[in-house]
């Protein structure tokens, strides 16, 4: 399966994995533009989201929550914390009587809602959230995940009916789709790409706490205490780093759970130890993971998928 940039890329094709799976293995595949390099990849077992079934871009999204808060709190203000959805975006809700409160439609924009009290969004709320695009992409490397310079490709470019998989939709042409978070030029794997304000805050916010998963194969000799100093002790650009997850899983090879994204953070962690990174793939954003999606291609969020972002 021949892979191809969007109009405004070039023409560089790339070779489409197969969608076969694999129980948490190691496997050669050769790299695009020829045979002489070699990748190593690793395979996990069955992720959360997989093989999602055909997604229509406009499903309804129907929200439906009991407060369970000590004090009363504006409506607005809470779908706003829960991540559902802005202040604005509520008070537009409420304005054209699409907030229910225990059945009873909400027409005070000021509403507090009380603990044991369950509110409901109508459907045409729901649509509206779901309408705001956001979709998955399989970065490969050599791709960028924004602002190409001349003669270098976007990862929004990727998003063309060829690359489209497993779903009904058509392709984004010419929305903005900025990613939430990025993934440097020579790594590979999970990007996401998106119009959806709340989410961007769930995902890449400052006080966002979703974890991000990454493999990596590395050059140079991996100790306990080499361990030790990635895990926790490091600093980059005069601040310490977050704990991190990481644990050796084969001969040259780390995996990396993080829950902050500094620029090049784990190749910059790498080199303070005294490591090279030779291949970086990213398999998990939070509950998302990459899963059988091939390199190059490019799918949906599923409404399900964004509600489980936004209540991590």
């Amino acid at each position: 399966m021949t892979l191809h940039a969007g109009p405004r890329g070039s023409r560089r094709a790339y070779l489409c994995q197969t969608n076969a799976r694999f129980s948490g293995v190691w496997r050669r595949t050769a790299m695009r533009g020829g045979s002489r390099a070699v990748r190593h990849e690793y395979r996990r077992p069955a992720p959360i989201f997989t093989a999602p079934p055909p997604i229509a871009m406009n499903n309804p999204m129907p929200f439906s929550r009991t407060y369970d808060g000590d004090e009363p709190q504006r409506i607005n203000k809470w779908l706003a914390q829960a991540g559902v959805c802005s202040r604005r975006e509520a008070e537009a809700f409420i304005a054209d009587g699409l907030v229910a409160i225990d059945g009873e439609t909400v027409s005070d924009p000021g509403r507090k809602i009380t603990r044991g009290q369950t509110l409901t969004l109508r459907d045409a709320a729901g649509a509206a959230l779901g309408a705001q695009l956001t979709v998955i992409v399989h970065k490969p490397v050599g791709v960028v995940s924004a602002h190409p310079e001349r003669g270098q490709t976007e990862a929004a470019q990727l998003l063309a009916p060829q690359n489209l998989w497993r779903a009904k939709t058509e392709a984004p042409v010419g929305k903005s789709l900025p990613p939430l978070g990025r993934l440097d030029r020579d790594s590979r794997g999970l990007l996401m790409l998106s119009e959806d304000g709340v989410l961007a805050k769930a995902v890449i916010g400052p006080e966002s706490t979703l974890d991000k998963e990454y493999l990596v194969r590395v050059e140079g000799r991996i100790d306990g205490r080499m361990l030790m100093r990635l895990r926790h002790g490091l600093v980059l650009d005069g601040k310490a780093l977050r704990r991190a997850e990481v644990e050796e899983i084969g001969p040259q090879r780390l995996r990396f759970v993080l829950t902050e994204g500094r620029n090049r953070q784990i190749r910059r962690m790498c080199e303070a130890v005294g490591l090279t990174v030779v291949d970086l793939l990213r398999i998990r954003i939070g509950p998302i993971e990459l899963g059988d999606l091939p390199e190059g291609c490019w799918r949906p969020l599923a409404p399900g998928e964004r509600a489980a972002l936004l209540t991590r």
